[in-house]
């Protein structure tokens, strides 16, 4: 059985988090290249963040359960495993820990039976030490149902969301760790994949994406949770969403081909799409703000769906990854 557990250091740590930001918002405006390259042995990176501690992208594995960074030159490293990391998905890294979501479909070689498409966790590691130092359990909040913690966003006083894909289902962790069910719709319901991406907006809201509707919601924080379609927008099946300055938002879509900016001039109650890049993107997954520029993660995420569809984990083999700036 799961156990949910807070370790004593990180209770100590607690009052670092009433004020947390993400790391790549103190990093140093230093000059990055347009495209970084690298080679990570059949990593399958999913989510990606920036550390300005460690000076280097923080990348996860959907296959092999750890936790990876990748410099500007593109040399990649190995940061840290744990055998509760099954399967690596979104990751932000706020006040020197590294935040993962834990999903499993099923082909990273820690998957057991028990785990894939039943997993939504919450892993909290210290970024200097590389230790596990808490433990969430999402999925035993909906039992019997499948499973999959795709997303998270971090507010300033430490609350964290997280996105179940495969439940419709978004997930509320306080400061202390204690974990409920913000909301549960049918509108984020889908046979295929449903929420994905998540940000939360300073005035006091969440946005989401919902992939297999093409549709991006807004849930009120200050106002009962209510849940509102973004409207004006045409079919847009986002993947990873990166707010800046309020009212952009750059959302990874088309299957990873491209990243729209899509705009909102009245608190996302409407928005529309202001600019598209389809150059250089790969079945890419989602971005990161760093240094007042977009940086999106190719991927390889179709090969990830083959694999799955196939039952056959064994065809992922790719080692050749990017990273590519939104012009």
């Amino acid at each position: 059985m799961k156990k949910r557990w807070i370790s004593g250091p990180l209770l100590a740590a607690a009052a670092c988090w009433l004020t947390a930001c993400e790391d790549h918002r103190n990093s140093p405006n230093a000059p990055f290249p347009e495209r970084i390259e690298f080679v990570a042995e059949r990593q399958y990176p999913e989510g990606i963040a920036y550390s300005s501690q460690l000076g280097k992208f923080v990348i996860t594995s959907i296959t092999q359960g750890k936790i990876g960074t990748v410099d500007t030159d593109g040399r990649y490293e190995d940061l840290l495993t744990a055998p509760e990391l099954i399967s690596g998905i979104g990751v932000k890294v706020v006040d020197g820990r590294i935040f993962v979501c834990v999903g499993d479909q099923g082909v990273s070689v820690k998957s057991t039976p028990q785990s894939a498409f039943k997993t939504a966790e919450l892993l909290v590691f210290n970024s200097a030490t590389r230790q596990l130092e808490r433990r969430v359990d999402l999925d035993n909040l909906l039992p019997d149902a499948r499973h999959f913690a795709n997303d998270l966003a971090i507010l300033p006083d430490g609350t964290i969301y997280v996105t179940d894909s495969f439940s419709p289902v978004i997930y509320k962790i306080t400061p202390d760790g204690q974990a409920s069910i913000l909301v549960n719709d049918p509108r984020f319901a889908s046979a295929t994949f449903g929420l994905n991406g998540i940000v939360f907006h300073p005035d006091g809201y969440l946005i989401v994406a919902q992939t297999g509707a093409g549709k991006l919601y807004k849930v009120d924080l200050q106002n009962g949770n209510t849940i509102s379609e973004v409207g004006n927008l045409a079919s847009l099946p986002g993947d990873g969403l990166t707010l800046v300055n309020k009212t952009d938002l750059y959302v990874v879509t088309g299957s990873g081909s491209r990243v729209a900016q899509v705009r909102s001039s009245d608190d996302w109650q409407t928005a529309s799409v202001v600019k598209t890049d389809e150059n250089g993107y790969f079945q890419a997954t989602t971005s990161v703000y760093v240094n007042q520029q977009i940086y999106t993660l190719n991927a390889r995420i179709g090969e990830i769906g083959a694999a799955v569809a196939a039952m056959n984990p064994n065809q992922l083999q790719s080692r050749d990854y990017s990273i590519q700036r939104f012009r």
